[in-house]
Order: structure tokens, then C-alpha cells, then sequence
């Protein structure tokens, strides 16, 4: 799925740089956009009393993202497991990464904070959309 995003002002540093943290929060709104199109909303899984919470991040910045880029964000999923999504993220400027991102998250009960396994319903589409 490709989540299209601008660079604006806070955003940025004094130098108009993307400031490193701020390509995670690119990255959780492309993964929020690609679960909403695979059928599930934030909404919907907090009603089932389910969240799915970064276990493991690793990012490799490339290139600098700068003020009013226009950047798009590539997010597959690599794998899915019981409990864990793996997904693989790269940021875009034209034809150019800029940044690319592996992401786990696993599959929590809201109110116990504790790992559960990912219910059927959402594995089964999860499992669909994944690129091997």
C-alpha cells in the first residue's frame, strides 16, 4: 500500500531537516492506513479490546526528507505469525528511498497488556495481503 505524506514545518528542524523521530510517526500513520484498508480500523480492534504495539523497530536512514517534500510511504507485510506482523516500510521522494523501516508489532489484550494470538479474522486478512 502506498501512503502518501508532505513534510511541513514541525516536522522539521531548524535546518528544515525531517527530524529523526518524526519518520516513525510516518511510518505508524502508513501502517494505520494499511490495516484501515485491510478491513480494520483503530477503532474496531480497541472495541475487541486488541492493539497492536511495536515490539522492534529498526530504522536505516538513506537521504534527508526536507520541508515540503512530498513523500510516500511503501508498507508491505513481510510476515505474520501467531501473535507478530513483520512489516517492511520505505520512504519515498520520486524514485528516490529515503529511509526504510522493519517494523514488528505484536498482538496485545488491552486490558491485561499482556501478547495474545491474533484472531482469526485478522490473521486471515493480514495473511492475504502479505508479500512473501
Amino acid at each position: 500500500m502506498d501512503f502518501p505524506i508532505r513534510v511541513y514545518y514541525e516536522d522539521t528542524d531548524a535546518g528544515g531537516v525531517v527530524y529523526h523521530a518524526n519518520y516513525i510517526c510516518f511510518f505508524e500513520r502508513a501502517r494505520t492506513e494499511f490495516l484501515r484498508q485491510s478491513g480494520f480500523s483503530q477503532q474496531q480492534l480497541l472495541a475487541e479490546d486488541i492493539a497492536f504495539v511495536v515490539k522492534k523497530l529498526s530504522i536505516d536512514y538513506k537521504s534527508p526528507a526536507r520541508l515540503d517534500d512530498l513523500l510516500t510511504i511503501k508498507t508491505i507485510i513481510t510476515e505474520v505469525k501467531k501473535a507478530t506482523i513483520v512489516f517492511n516500510q520505505q520512504l519515498w521522494k520520486d524514485d528516490i528511498c529515503l529511509s526504510e523501516a522493519t517494523v514488528i508489532v505484536a498482538s496485545v489484550n488491552l486490558t491485561k497488556m499482556k501478547p495474545i494470538a491474533i484472531p482469526n479474522h485478522i490473521l486471515n486478512a493480514l495473511q492475504a495481503v502479505q508479500k512473501y
